[in-house]
This record gives structure tokens, sequence and C-alpha cells, in this order.
């Protein structure tokens, strides 16, 4: 893997004062397992002989570079026809050399560009690049899409508590479109070409619909895994309660004295439901009445309307048969010794 992502992107407008003006070539950095936006701060594991030396050359210069995300994840060392043609304009804030291999890397997006030309493919990737400038018009119609992104990232927060506080202030505090739609998108759990697509989305107001949408759609899936949770959940203290009243019971009934008696009934209870041989549907109606009838006190009317049922069922004929005899003789000689010459039966 080219770059490793460490942890999520926070926007931070202080640290891009002051940064150079963006040239016309850029060192290209390509990055597997994520996107960069404009005006995100991203921490990166730099791994690659090619990416070090890049990332050095920069910092003693301009502190530049062009990052571009690489199409297959899988791509052990990208050659520049898998790199995607949009990327994003950096700029390298910090360097910390590990003492094994590789450095982290704390990188800002400064601008959106396109990738016009690569120049240079040793000792790294470098390419003549033009800069996105975005137009941002707000109407009515931005206005009251970013209300709705506001509220709906709201109620992603509520029902994602792995997304830091702070990301949800900022998106509240974002009056600029572009850069809501920006800092929204690089926080969905979307995959990468989700993500480049809104990178390549110039138009601010198709972006934020796109990322509207894609909101919309996150937060319906958070809040059925957590409908689903709650009803385990709820699902689960109904089994413990019960277990604990039927253990209550039980011991209710042992002071009582009814509790070995009764334990003892219902266990040749249904040591004979098993042997009655009943299909499946009279089977489970027989034990969950047994069931009922063991949560009973031996002394309520009901336990013996209960019990009758059940003994009802345990002395039906469910796996006997008698053999037919279909002699109309035999028959006939039958009817006549019980209702001989009776002109009305």
């Amino acid at each position: 893997m080219e770059l490793d992502i460490k942890k999520g992107a926070l926007p931070d407008e202080a640290s891009k004062e002051g940064s150079p003006p963006i040239p016309d070539q850029l060192p290209i950095l390509p990055i597997k397992g994520s996107v960069i936006f404009p005006d995100m701060v991203m921490p990166l594991l730099v791994e690659k002989e090619k990416s070090l030396k890049l990332i050095d050359e920069v910092l003693v210069k301009d502190k530049l570079i062009g990052v571009v995300a690489v199409k297959d994840q899988e791509t052990k060392d990208p050659d520049t026809g898998q790199l995607f043609t949009y990327g994003t304009a950096a700029i390298v804030l910090k360097m910390i050399k590990l003492p094994e291999q590789g450095s982290n890397v704390l990188i800002q997006g400064l601008k959106r560009i396109k990738i016009l030309n690569y120049v240079q493919k040793e000792p790294y990737f470098k390419a003549e690049i033009e800069i996105i400038e975005e137009k941002e018009e707000i109407d009515m119609e931005v206005e009251a899409l970013m209300n709705n992104l506001r509220e709906l990232f709201r109620k992603m927060m509520e029902l994602a508590p792995r997304l830091p506080q702070e990301l949800g202030i900022m998106v509240m505090n974002i009056d600029r479109p572009g850069n809501l739609a920006d800092l929204v998108g690089s926080a969905l759990n979307i995959n990468i070409e989700d993500k480049q697509k809104l990178l390549e989305t110039l138009d601010v107001k198709v972006r934020l619909k796109a990322v509207h949408d894609m909101l919309n759609r996150e937060v319906q899936v958070l809040e059925l895994g957590s409908k689903l949770q709650s009803d385990v959940k709820s699902e689960m203290e109904e089994q413990q309660r019960k277990y604990f009243l039927r253990e209550q019971l039980k011991a209710i009934q042992k002071e009582l004295g009814e509790g070995d008696d009764q334990e003892a009934e219902i266990e040749e209870l249904r040591e004979k439901i098993k042997a009655a041989g009943m299909p499946e549907e009279a089977n489970n109606e027989a034990e969950k009445e047994l069931e009922r009838l063991a949560r009973m006190s031996p002394a309520s009317a009901e336990y013996t309307v209960s019990r009758t049922y059940l003994d009802w069922l345990i002395e039906l004929p469910w796996s006997k048969a008698t053999e037919d005899n279909l002699d109309i003789s035999v028959a006939q000689k039958v009817l006549d010794e019980d209702h001989y010459d009776l002109k009305k039966v």
C-alpha cells in the first residue's frame, strides 16, 4: 500500500495562511484508501521509497504536492495510468520519521486540481496540473440543501458516536456550500469511488445534492441498525426478566412445599408428550401448554383445566391405528344384529 490512512481529517483554515502559490507543475503523491478534499487535514503513513523521497524534497522547497487517489486498491506499485485524473493540491504541514520504516506525514488540502500531463516518473511522479476554481452561488435552494445537510449530519452524529463532536460543531458553523459538501462527504462511510466522484463534481449545487442523498441513505441505515439493536436488547431483557421470575417462582413453590412434586409431575408429562408420537403442530401446542402449566400454582383452578387438556392430548391415539374390515357381508351382519327391522334408526 502506498499510504495508509490512520484517522479522519478535519479542516484547519489557520494552517493554510501564508502558503505559497500553487505552481503549474506539482510532484504527485498516490494514496490508497481515501480521498483528500480541499481544506481537509489528513495524517498519512508514507512507506514507499518513491513517496519518502518526494516528501523529503518538497519539505526543503515549497512543501506543495498533488495528492491523487489510486483506482485499484490492490495495486502494489501503481503507474500513472492507474491514478485518477482529478486530485487535490496540498501542503505538507509536518513530517515525523519513524524508527523502523516510513514517516508520519500531516497534509492539508488546498485546491482541486486536474492532471493534464505527467512530465516525470522517476524518482517520483510529477505532472502539469490545472487548478480548479469553484464558483459558489448561494440561492434559496442551496441554503435549503445546506440546512437539510446540517440537520441530517446532526442525526448521524447521534447515531454514530464514532465521529468526534468537534466535527459536528464545524459542520454547523461552515457557511460555504462547497466546503460543507466536502467536509460531510469526507466523513461519510462510502467507498473510494463515491468520494472520488464528489471530488470530481465541480458544480457546488450538484455536489451538495449528491452528498445530501448519500448522507440521507447512511442515516436511514444507521436508524435501521439502531432499531434492530434496540429490538434485540429488549428481547434479551424480556428473556432475562422471565428467567428471574421463574427462578423466584421456583423458590416460592419450594417454600410452600409444592416445588418438588410439581417438577416431578411436569417432567412426567414431558416424557408422555414425547412418547405420544404427536404431529409437529400438536406437539408444539402441547409443549407450549406444558410451559404454561409449569408457571402456574397447583392450587389455581386453571391448573386443573390445563392439566386435563394435556392428559387429553396425550391419550389421543396419534400414532395408533386399527385395520379396517371392508367386507360388506360382515358389515351387514353387524348392523342387522343391532338395528334389524327398525323402520327409523
